[in-house]
């Protein structure tokens, strides 16, 4: 067959389908995947390497580790290291990843985000909640009632004889 061999530096541990396989729907996996054929789906290969090499047409939302692209893509490219884009790359569709190389006479159309490296997980201090406790407001004004035994604050009882203000 005439299916190129993948590029040199890929793991061992790799899925190779060639330009003739065409497959439309999920496609998942838990190795390296060097695609030359057609897929229209979704890619879902979180935490391992996609590349779509010079023959390859897809139409997907991809998630992986990270992404070389040769050929077509239109969808999204979820990335969580690193995206390049080779000179012969045609894409179609935003990229979120933390590292993005693009070779001069690739074409690109859509966004890029780059995320910053997810924080290490920190131990979270929980911090005792602050007693907020009501203060009576000061009495205004000098009467008798303030100057009364009740505590500051309190609500003295006024009374009125009959016809006098």
């Amino acid at each position: 067959m005439d299916t190129p061999k993948p590029p040199e530096g890929i793991r061992a541990d790799l899925a190779n389908l060639g330009k003739s396989v065409v497959i439309k729907g999920e496609l998942s996996g838990s190795e390296d995947l060097y695609l030359d054929g057609q897929v229209e789906g979704s890619i879902e290969l979180a935490g391992n390497r996609l590349t779509i090499g010079p023959n390859g047409r897809v139409k997907a939302n991809v998630n992986a580790r990270s992404a070389i692209v040769q050929g077509r893509l239109e969808g999204n490219v979820r990335a969580t290291d690193r995206v390049d884009l080779k000179q012969s790359a045609i894409v179609l569709g935003d990229i979120a990843t933390q590292r993005i190389s693009i070779e001069e006479g690739a074409y690109f159309k859509g966004g890029v985000d780059i995320q910053r490296e997810a924080p290490k997980a920190q131990p979270v201090h929980s911090k005792p909640e602050a007693k907020v406790e009501a203060k009576p407001p000061a009495a205004v004004g000098t009467s008798a009632a303030s100057s009364s035994s009740a505590p500051a604050g309190a609500v003295t009882p006024v009374t009125r004889e009959p016809g006098k203000l």
